[in-house]
């Protein structure tokens, strides 16, 4: 299974040089994860589990700008007992400048690591997640 969320580029997350800055794409690839997990559960962490990022790495092709709408799909490439990566695929959809439609701006993969929500431990994967992120049963 995968998760497509678009944004637009606010004129606020753009640098000096006129594109996005770094930072935003972290933000926009872990919200975009987040409303993923709470398509699944809108308040997961009542039922005593959380998520919390262990590593990101990014790899940048292309700038998104100003008033560019840009699609973050996503997936899961690997499945472990406690941690899970997210694939993140950044493309623009839309923008002022047709030529831009279809530019390839990022890829980035991300791990999770499921923690208790009292004490932040890590955790099994809870088996629901697994299936609604499209992980099947546990390894």
């Amino acid at each position: 299974m995968s998760h497509r969320i678009e944004m637009r580029v606010r004129y606020l997350e753009c640098d000096m040089q006129g594109v996005v800055f770094n930072s935003w794409y972290q933000a926009w690839i872990d919200d975009a994860v987040d409303c993923w997990l709470r398509d699944h559960d809108p308040h997961f962490e009542s039922a005593g589990w959380e998520v919390m990022l262990k590593r990101f790495e990014i790899t940048w092709d292309a700038p998104a700008v100003f008033g560019d709408r840009v699609a973050i799909d996503l997936d899961v490439p690997r499945w472990g007992n406690t941690s899970f990566d997210v694939a993140a695929h950044l493309s623009v959809v839309a923008s002022r400048d047709a030529g831009r439609i279809g530019t390839h701006v990022a890829e980035a993969v991300v791990t999770y690591v499921a923690v208790d929500a009292e004490d932040h431990r890590p955790i099994p994967v809870p088996a629901d997640l697994r299936r609604h992120l499209g992980g099947g049963s546990a390894p």
